[in-house]
Parts: C-alpha cells; sequence; structure tokens
C-alpha cells in the first residue's frame, strides 16, 4: 500500500472517530437533560399521588400523546399512507422536541470575573472606537441606560458623540447629556439647533466622530458591556473594516420579553431581501470615507442604505456571532410606528436599485412575499439554452409526472430535456420512452452500474445547454416560472449553485437549503416546516446565500459545472450536490436558494430510503468522506449559519453553543 492510500485512509479513521464522539457527546447531553428533568418531576407530589394511575397507561398515554402533539390523526395516518410506518413514526417523535428554554444569562453572559479580565486585557491594537448616537426628544429613562451601557464597556478606548436635536420641550436631554460629558471625557455632546433629519444628524457625528473605527448606536437601545472588547478583539484578529454582531430584540424590560436574533455571516443575497445586519455595525474610519456618510435621499432606510454602499468596498467582513446589541421595541419605536413604513420601504428600494446601478447588474427591485422585504427581479440575457437532465430507472409514473408538469408548467421556452435511462427493467418504461414525441425530450442511455454523481456527468457531457438544470424524476413543477427564478441568478457573474425551494407531498418543507454540519453531515433548512410557515427570522421565505444545495433541482452555467469538474463520483449517491456546491464555494462563487422556484419532491420513491445495514454503511461512509475531504470547512462550521443554533435538528433552534465552534468570528473576504 502507498503512503498516500495510507494517509487517506488514516485521515478518513480520524473522521470517522471524531464523528463517533460528536455523537457520544450529544447522547451523553440528551440524556443527562432526560435524567434532571426526570428527577425534578419525580420528586413532586403530584407524581408520588398519580404513580397507581400511571401504572397500566403508560403505553396507551404515550402513543396518543405522540399523535397529539404531532397535530390531528389524519395527518399521521397521511404520513403513514405516504411514507411507512416507520417514517410516520420518526415524524411524531421529532414533533416532540421543542426550543428549551433560555435565560437571559445564558444568552448574554456577564460573569464578573470574564469582565473583569477583559478590562485589564491589552491588545496590539488599541484602536479608538467612535460610537455615533443621534439623540431627538429621547426618553430620559432609556437615555441614562443607553448611556450607562457605553460607559460601563469593558474596552476603555471609545469615544461617544452625541448628536443632540431634541426640542425645547425635552430640556432634560441636554442636561442629562452636558453633565455626563463633564465627568467623563470620552463623551462629545453636540447641540443643533434645528431637527435636520436623522440621516444629516448622524452625518454630523460621523464627521465630528475621531475613532480609527466607527460604531452606530440609536439613542434608546444597549450594548452588552463586552461589545466593544469583542470586536476590538476581532479587529485585532482578522483586520475586518466592517464587523456586525447578533443582537437580542426586547420589549420593554430588558429581563421580561426578549427575541434573540443569531444571524448568519454576511450574505449579499439575503442583504438584499432585506437588512438583516443592521446592529451592531462598526466600520473602519477609511471605509467610511471611502463611502461616505447617510444620504438623505434614503432617510427613512438610511442605515441599509450605508449598509449596502460598505459592504460594496470592505476588504474584510467579519460577523460577530454573539449578542452584543440591545434592541430596543416600545410604542415610540421608529421600527414599529406602522404609518412610517411606506417612506422606509420606498428609501429602501431606492437604495437597492442604486446598489443594482452601482454594480451593473440589471434587475427590478419588488415587494417579497412579506412586507417590508424584498426580492430583486434580475433580467434574463439572450434566451440561453437550459438541459434539464433527469435520471430514471423505471418508475414510468414518477416520470411521467415530472415530464408533464414541466411541459404544461414552464413559461420559459428554450429548454431541452435528457432523460439519462440507467438499467430500466421493466417493459413498460421502454414502451414509454418510445411514446415521447416532443422534440425538446431526447433519451440517453447510461448503461453502468447507479453511481449518481457520474450519471450526471455523463448527461453534462452531452447536454447543448448553456445553463444545466439538474432535476430528479420524482418531482413535480408548482411554479411556472421556476426556470427563469433560477436562471436570473445562475447568470450572474459571481454565483455558482442555484437551488429551489422543495415541499413533500403533505406541503411540508423538504429542502429550504443545505445547513452544514447537522446530524455530522449535513441537513435541509426548516424541514418539516408548513410550506407557510416564515421560518427562522423569515428565511424561509427570502432569497439568500447558502452553503450548499439539493442536487434534486439544481442550477448551474455550464462553463462553472466544468470549471470544478462536476460532481465528483466517489460520492456515489449521497452528498455529491454538497460537495459540488463547496467546490464551487471554493472558487468564490456564491450558492443562491430562492423560494420563488418551487417544486414537489416524492423524496426517496426512485431509489428508496436508507433503511438497510449496507445502505446506513454506505451513508455513513460517504458522511465521514465529505467530512474527510472539506475537514477545515466543517471544522469552522457553515459561515451562512449561526454557531449558537443546534447541529442536531433542521428548526433553527437555540443550541446552546454562544459561539464555541472554531471560526464563530465568521470572517468572510
Amino acid at each position: 500500500m502507498s503512503s498516500s492510500n495510507l494517509e487517506e485512509q488514516l485521515k478518513e479513521a480520524r473522521a470517522e472517530i471524531r464523528l463517533l464522539e460528536r455523537e457520544n457527546r450529544e447522547l451523553q447531553s440528551a440524556l443527562a437533560e432526560a435524567q434532571k428533568s426526570i428527577r425534578e418531576y419525580t420528586g413532586t407530589v403530584s407524581w408520588r399521588v398519580t404513580a397507581p394511575l400511571r401504572a397500566g397507561k403508560t403505553l396507551l398515554r404515550s402513543a396518543f400523546n405522540m399523535l397529539r402533539m404531532v397535530g390531528k390523526l389524519p395527518r399521521f395516518f397521511s404520513h403513514v399512507k405516504n411514507y411507512g410506518l416507520r417514517k410516520a413514526l420518526l415524524a411524531a417523535k421529532n414533533s416532540l422536541r421543542s426550543q428549551p428554554p433560555v435565560s437571559l444569562e445564558e444568552l448574554i453572559g456577564t460573569d464578573e470575573a470574564v469582565l473583569a479580565s477583559e478590562r485589564a486585557r491589552v491588545f496590539e491594537q488599541m484602536p479608538l472606537i467612535s460610537i455615533v448616537v443621534p439623540l431627538y426628544n429621547t426618553n430620559l429613562k432609556h437615555l441614562e441606560e443607553m448611556l450607562d451601557s457605553v460607559q460601563q464597556q469593558t474596552y476603555g478606548a471609545w469615544e461617544l458623540v452625541l448628536v443632540d436635536a431634541s426640542d425645547e420641550s425635552h430640556a432634560g436631554v441636554s442636561s442629562l447629556c452636558s453633565s455626563r460629558a463633564g465627568d467623563d471625557e470620552r463623551i462629545v455632546y453636540q447641540r443643533i439647533a434645528q431637527n435636520l433629519g436623522i440621516a444629516d444628524n448622524t452625518n454630523i457625528g460621523l464627521a465630528a466622530a475621531s475613532g480609527a473605527y466607527i460604531a452606530l448606536l440609536d439613542h434608546d437601545d444597549l450594548l452588552h458591556p463586552s461589545a466593544l472588547f469583542v470586536l476590538a478583539s476581532e479587529i485585532n484578529t482578522t483586520g475586518a473594516d466592517l464587523l456586525y454582531s447578533d443582537e437580542l430584540i426586547f420589549y420593554g424590560s430588558l429581563e421580561k420579553e426578549y427575541t434573540p436574533h443569531f444571524k448568519p455571516g454576511f450574505s449579499p443575497d439575503l442583504l438584499r431581501s432585506y437588512n438583516y445586519i443592521c446592529h451592531f455595525l462598526v466600520f473602519s474610519r477609511e471605509l467610511y470615507e471611502e463611502c461616505g456618510g447617510m444620504r438623505t435621499e434614503c432617510s427613512g432606510s438610511q442605515d441599509y442604505d450605508l449598509t449596502l454602499r460598505l459592504s460594496e468596498k470592505a476588504c474584510t467582513i467579519a460577523h460577530v456571532p454573539r449578542l452584543l446589541y440591545f434592541w430596543r421595541r416600545h410604542a415610540e419605536s421608529y421600527s414599529t410606528d406602522l404609518q412610517q413604513k411606506a417612506r422606509c420601504i420606498s428609501a429602501a428600494k431606492t437604495a437597492l436599485e442604486d446598489q443594482l446601478k452601482r454594480l451593473g447588474l440589471q434587475g427590478e427591485v419588488l415587494d417579497a412575499n412579506l412586507a417590508t422585504y424584498y426580492r430583486i427581479s434580475y433580467a434574463i440575457e439572450d434566451s440561453p439554452l437550459v438541459s434539464i437532465i433527469i435520471p430514471n430507472k423505471d418508475h414510468v409514473e414518477d416520470l411521467d409526472t415530472c415530464l408533464r408538469s414541466i411541459l404544461k408548467t414552464s413559461s420559459y421556452a428554450r429548454y431541452e430535456i435528457l432523460v439519462i435511462e440507467n438499467n430500466s427493467e421493466d417493459a413498460l418504461t421502454f414502451g414509454y420512452y418510445e411514446q415521447l414525441t416532443d422534440p425538446r425530450i431526447q433519451v440517453l442511455r447510461y448503461e453502468e452500474e447507479f453511481n449518481f454523481a457520474a450519471l450526471n456527468n455523463f448527461a453534462a457531457e452531452h447536454a447543448n445547454g448553456e445553463y444545466l438544470l439538474f432535476l430528479n424524476n420524482d418531482t413535480e413543477i408548482i411554479s411556472p416560472a421556476w426556470i427563469e427564478e433560477m436562471l436570473m441568478f445562475a447568470q450572474r457573474e459571481d454565483v455558482g449553485a442555484v437551488g429551489a425551494k422543495l415541499y413533500y407531498p403533505d406541503d411540508t418543507i423538504q429542502h429550504a437549503g443545505v445547513i452544514l454540519g447537522i446530524g455530522g453531515g449535513a441537513g435541509h433548512s426548516h424541514k418539516g416546516k408548513k410550506r407557510s410557515d416564515l421560518g427562522y427570522f423569515n428565511r424561509a421565505q427570502l432569497v439568500q446565500n447558502i452553503s450548499a444545495v439539493t442536487g434534486a433541482c439544481l442550477m448551474v452555467a455550464r462553463d462553472r459545472f466544468f470549471e470544478v469538474d462536476g460532481l465528483t463520483e466517489e460520492f456515489a449517491v449521497a452528498y455529491n450536490d454538497v460537495d459540488f456546491c463547496l467546490k464551487l464555494r471554493e472558487r468564490g462563487y456564491l450558492n443562491v436558494f430562492t423560494p420563488y422556484a418551487e417544486l414537489y419532491h416524492f423524496e426517496s420513491k426512485s431509489r428508496g430510503y436508507e433503511d438497510t445495514p449496507e445502505k446506513i454503511a454506505r451513508l455513513r461512509s460517504e458522511v465521514v468522506r465529505l467530512r474527510t475531504r472539506w475537514e477545515e470547512v466543517f471544522e469552522d462550521g457553515d459561515p451562512y449559519y449561526n454557531p449558537n443554533l443546534t447541529l442536531n435538528r433542521e428548526d433553527f433552534s437555540f443550541g446552546r453553543g454562544l459561539g464555541s465552534r472554531k471560526g464563530a468570528a465568521g470572517s468572510e473576504a
């Protein structure tokens, strides 16, 4: 055996060991939590009193509780009919899993020993960070809390620039700010005679700021005590010139009601859907001087416009996955004032339209399916030929459903369909092929043993289209513009693979993008959620960048497919699509998920489930192969999935990680 082969085997063995260790940790953690819950409950009086009643009803109660949690009985039996008893019971079991309660302390962590060590820390670079805050008739209690949160920062190299445009009836604002500025020379207070609007008021503060970095803070919001320390640490580590953090949205009192927003790393397509970056935004003075300040023509969405422009010019964008910013929502909050929304929406569309012009992209800014969210309809150039590639072995009914849905539903005319026949055994299949008289359909024979990657590589070699659309035979098109919705992204020079939104027959989500690390390998975003479900911070309904998309419906430009040598044939059945997308990502391309191309996916009908020892062993070997091949990627974590979210499920629930995964800073060039 050669040394290279031995090294490869050792590498795979180490990956297998790491996978087993991870699974063991998860099992131990789950067991510990279960034992704790049992101890807490069994110690109660009610437990002891009801013991006789439980004895004869445990099995029956468990079964009906499971069904009740899944929903109505008809839905359960529908699962049985469509997927079998095993799958239906698994769905019922999964439905019992719910988001555990999370304490505020667990979310934000303010251990005094940690804060003390941060105050004592001296970085190689100690950049002055200027925090710019425009004030206007600010609630004094909220203002005092905001000032306290800045003055309590563990990182001391800061400057607070306050620009006050409050009217005469709010003289207390001036009094409080003047007092604080008199006691702390780091506070710069500037009173302006006229309220020029938030954009110009902020620009006055930006012009007065003297720091090497600038941060934006709203007048009634709060900072975590470690906010500036963590960002200064990130600047020292990565040299980032544009940084943002996760944020905690709270209502009224911070202790009573709150919602953590755990964000992805930099996703330009998600940013064009809405300003997910928002707070806490920090940028270098050099970047600010290159981009300029806030534009009055985008008043109402001036911060969104600034973020778009900064992101275009930034050399390194760093997402810090910690809740460093506390965003207050209240009755007077601009963000909850519906009467202001029309102006904000108009300004946001102006900001997006201007970005498209700056980047040389042709497109129209439209409203998304949700209010105050957006979608870009990119212009399709030259009506290129799209080759739809469909592997098939028997299962004529499935193939017929798929082909009919393409021919009847698709509004895009320039396509060809290549059915790749792979060792069918039923004579009816070949009779069906002979009935396919539409000139756009060809049947090609691939007579080697089944290898999904090799089969599609073969098809790509014979395709005539400038764009390749890989499609499973167990799918059904349900949105007429599905080709256009995918093609508009695939045409962009910065895009690699484009994926669609797929549903199970019961109108639950099968695929809304792929998340690396779920279950040790990769999982589907929002899998099992209702078709109408908005998803985590509406992500199930928005265009966004993603690490990978499913090969069940994937479009890519032909030249980019061959640029990365197509699908890796060592992944004969599973994960070839994930590997392919990661190869594109490695070359610097963005992979895109769009919810506007919709299909039904009768998953695994044609190939079957991974339900035999042989199939399970093969699937596990491909997980190990994927993790070995992309070891550093898995170690760093999926940049489009926050490290605070769970890797045990696909529901975006809190994972109690608090940025503990390697590479949690999530820097992107």
